[in-house]
């Protein structure tokens, strides 16, 4: 046997040489996504969860107008039910800043919890994410972990405390993702900590709970799941971008759009066709706003590894440079613009901008919402799914753009300064933009109808 060379004989196997990849791009795509529960009423199973996990100090975390609302209590039945020790933060900021993420991290690392439960939107999500991995690396600084260019865009390599998230609005998918965005006070911009690591461990979806919401906090968190879909969908393909990671602890979280992703994608864009209106427009209206629910951790999965690109680069300096607007329905004491309405008021201008790359993905998007594509050329595919996405928004009372919610042109230099440093996203539009572009995309957004 000692001439055999074979593999399963010859310990001293040489490797085979590596096929170079091309131009430096990735080759190579992996699903990342949190374990998900669904069911009505599911979440009353959260303390047998906890006890199973032998935790001993929980903490809760949810926001003030949350606290007195039917889920917050829902878990807190649970907690009760199974003597779960636990402590309960509830000043999660809606729309949270570099500030209101710290404030809670130092509460956290006070109490030396051993697991961590957040009952709300993605704002609540994505803060108790944060305190969970600031807890867990003590000695880190702040910027470590921020992606860059603002912070330093470390990888996580400290493990993590078990996070169990409860959502609460059929928006953001955080219960499914490894990121938490927030407002950078200083530089006036949205920016966050994306890494597989600090994606919670379970996501428990319980439809009741999105009974709670009201009519535009349904809207706008809709229609963040909306451009979860049609972004990832029509995102650079993973395998276009680069640089290809030289240790795959350094492969980005959101990696361009790929098979697996694009059926998420897909399936959460129809979801949407078929029942935001009736979720929005009738909140006794349970089939819709379940549905609702299952496509905002749909589309989770589906951006959560794909990503974003446009809509979301642009939007982060449409929240971060808010001057006076207070939406409807929302219960804060400052200015804001909801995540879903910033990220949806951009949205005809950019697919029309992107549909010269990959039309029949735009054209396919558009007859997913409805329009006629049997006569359509193919060369008009931005045309057609920018028209839709108008006519989506007007039949849903949505804000006439930019200029409705206080930005005029004189804004758009400082708008794009905040959209550069989201090279996180923008890199993934599948067509390249330039300064000119993205001020052009930021007036042909100022007004839709």
């Amino acid at each position: 046997m000692n001439g055999c060379r074979c593999p399963s004989h010859c310990h001293t196997y040489s490797q085979v040489p590596e096929r170079p990849t091309l131009g430096n791009t990735d080759y190579a795509f992996e699903m990342a996504v949190s374990n998900i529960r669904y069911g009505e009423g599911v979440t009353k199973e959260i303390g047998m969860d906890l006890q199973n996990l032998g935790a001993g100090r929980v903490c809760l975390m949810t926001d003030k107008n949350l606290s007195q609302l039917p889920p917050v209590n829902a878990v807190l039945n649970s907690l009760a039910k199974y003597g779960i020790n636990f402590q309960m933060y509830d000043n999660v900021r809606v729309e949270p800043t570099d500030q209101s993420f710290l404030d809670a991290i130092t509460f956290a690392k006070k109490g030396e919890f051993d697991a961590y439960v957040a009952v709300g939107g993605g704002s609540v999500i994505d803060t108790c994410k944060a305190a969970n991995l600031y807890a867990s690396s003590p000695t880190s600084d702040f910027l470590d972990y921020v992606n860059a260019p603002i912070g330093k865009g470390k990888p996580v390599t400290v493990p993590l405390k078990p996070l169990i998230a409860v959502p609460t609005t059929a928006g953001t998918g955080s219960e499914t993702t490894g990121v938490a965005i927030f407002d950078f006070k200083e530089l006036k911009v949205k920016t966050g900590i994306a890494s597989r690591a600090i994606k919670p461990t379970l996501g428990i979806i319980d439809p009741l709970h999105t009974l709670s919401m009201p009519e535009r906090i349904v809207a706008n968190s809709g229609f963040d799941v909306l451009c979860h879909a049609l972004e990832s969908y029509t995102a650079l393909p993973y395998n276009m971008r680069s640089p290809c990671p030289s240790n795959p602890i350094n492969r980005p979280a959101y990696q361009g759009s790929n098979p697996i992703s694009d059926v998420w994608a897909l399936h959460a864009l129809r979801i949407v066709a078929k029942y935001l209106k009736r979720a929005i427009r009738n909140p006794e209206d349970c089939e819709a706003r379940a549905n609702m629910h299952l496509a905002s951790a749909f589309a989770g999965i589906g951006f959560g590894n794909a990503g974003v690109h446009l809509c979301h680069g642009m939007s982060y300096p449409i929240s971060g440079l808010v001057k006076t607007y207070k939406p409807k329905d929302y219960n804060v004491d400052h200015s804001l613009v909801p995540h879903g309405l910033s990220v949806v008021l951009t949205s005809p201008a950019v697919f029309a901008f992107t549909a010269q790359i990959h039309p029949e993905r735009h054209l396919e998007a558009a007859e997913i919402l409805g329009a006629d594509i049997r006569t359509a050329r193919i060369k008009d595919a931005g045309f057609i799914l920018a028209d839709t996405l108008r006519k989506f928004l007007f039949d849903l009372n949505v804000d006439d753009g930019l200029a409705a919610i206080g930005y005029s042109k004189a804004d758009i230099p400082a708008l794009v300064k905040g959209t550069l440093p989201q090279e996180r996203v923008t890199k993934l539009s599948p067509r390249p933009q330039t300064e000119e572009d993205l001020s052009a995309l930021f007036e042909a957004s100022m007004k839709l109808y």
